[in-house]
């Protein structure tokens, strides 16, 4: 890890090829298979050919959420506020529903003309026309706690949001968010409310797609990770060490990791997001073996960035998965909730993968550094090849199939 020189994990991405918007028809991207040492390609809509018919895709259903909402000051500036995570009530579910006061962890847009005071905007809900009011509560680091009110008690704080927000497009998507965005920035099976970023490997996938891979045999389940601005976090250090990981929180149902136990060694993620939480399971299971007390009084679970790496264990996937749900069925519930902040890079011992779909990602990205952990250098010829072959980059951009050789 030491070694890790994040310059050796950098490329030229010229502008034009960052995606801006989607492909007319989500599963008509390109698709770069990478298997047995070889690269080929194709588009999405094909992807069951690539695709062991024993294999167990898994998926992330959160859904993108409105998080962007716009004030204008009586002397005309323009204020953002960034919804991050939910801070009171804390439970997403709860803070959608809720018909009072809610509390979240924001970043401010021209926070420098927002000295003090509330601001306030206007809306629109069913034909009616609404106030919503923030107010400043206090710093927390670059962030700060943001108190939302609003005049109507049959409104829940979710319906508030769709009603007023904008979608959070990533910041190298270089235009405002239009009517398209509020559909193809989403996945077709987006369930759970959460994310201020889509986890964008899932874009490709339609119902026909989804078909198809039924058909063939593959089965499938989903994980919940709400994914964070934090993704699009630059490591600026050129010693990755020096670079702190966000904190996402994640939810995996106990049937899923009955089938992850049952399909272990034919599991295909999809999405870094899905990586990342079937490798935090792993390491979870591991910290309940060695100290049954890592599950804390208020029943959540938690990763940190380097914890994986400081575990010496020999203990199996069979045994950590096990492990896990024992902890549920003690404690009678129905999914695990819990937190990562783990970072995957160069060297790291996957635990759970045989394949991951995803997009191609920035330069010095953490999410580099994960994909260059599953296939080595290789990721520099695949993405030499992708860029000869006009295929278009990051968020709207097209796909790869990556399995190891």
């Amino acid at each position: 890890m030491r070694e890790i020189d994040l310059n050796d994990y950098d490329y030229y991405l010229p502008p034009e090829r960052i995606a801006q918007h989607p492909v007319n028809e989500r599963d008509l991207s390109k698709l770069i298979i990478f298997n047995n040492n070889k690269i080929s390609k194709d588009i999405f809509r094909n992807i069951e050919n690539y695709m062991p018919s024993d294999s167990l895709l898994v998926f992330n259903n959160t859904r993108v959420i409105k998080a962007r909402i716009l004030f204008q000051k009586e002397t005309g500036a323009a204020i953002e506020v960034f919804c991050l995570e939910p801070l009171s009530p804390c439970e997403y579910e709860l803070v959608f529903g809720s018909r009072k006061p809610v509390e979240w962890k924001c970043i401010i847009g021209n926070l420098k003309k927002w000295k003090k005071g509330t601001l306030s905007t206007y809306f629109n809900y069913r034909g009616q026309q609404y106030i919503l009011s923030a107010e400043k509560l206090q710093a927390e680091g670059e962030t700060w706690r943001i108190r939302f009110t609003w005049n109507c008690q049959e409104i829940s704080f979710g319906q508030v949001i769709e009603a007023i927000g904008h979608i959070p497009l990533p910041p190298y998507i270089n235009r405002d968010d239009e009517s398209e965005d509020v559909t193809r920035y989403q996945t077709v099976y987006s369930k759970i409310k959460g994310s201020v970023a889509a986890p964008t490997a899932g874009l490709h996938f339609t119902d026909f797609v989804l078909e198809r891979l039924k058909e063939k045999g593959v089965e499938s389940t989903e994980i919940t990770l709400h994914v964070g601005a934090g993704t699009f976090k630059p490591v600026k250090s050129d010693n990755v060490l020096d670079h702190e990981m966000h904190c996402e929180h994640f939810f995996v149902k106990s049937n899923t990791i009955e089938l992850l136990l049952k399909n272990h060694g034919k599991i295909i993620a999809v999405g870094t997001t899905s990586v990342r939480t079937l490798e935090s399971l792993y390491w979870l299971g591991v910290k309940i073996i060695k100290d049954p007390s890592a599950y804390s009084s208020d029943l959540s679970l938690s990763l940190g960035q380097w914890e994986a790496y400081d575990m010496n264990t020999d203990t199996s996937v069979k045994q950590s998965l096990e492990a896990l749900l024992n902890l549920l069925q003690e404690h009678n519930l129905p999914a695990l909730h819990a937190s990562t902040r783990i970072m995957i890079i160069p060297g790291y011992e996957f635990r759970l993968i045989k394949g991951i779909i995803t997009n191609f990602h920035q330069p010095k990205s953490t999410l580099l550094l994960l994909i260059s952990a599953w296939i080595g250098n290789n990721w520099k010829k695949i993405y030499g090849y992708a860029l000869e072959n006009d295929f278009r980059f990051l968020s709207y951009g097209d796909c790869s199939l990556l399995f190891r050789e």
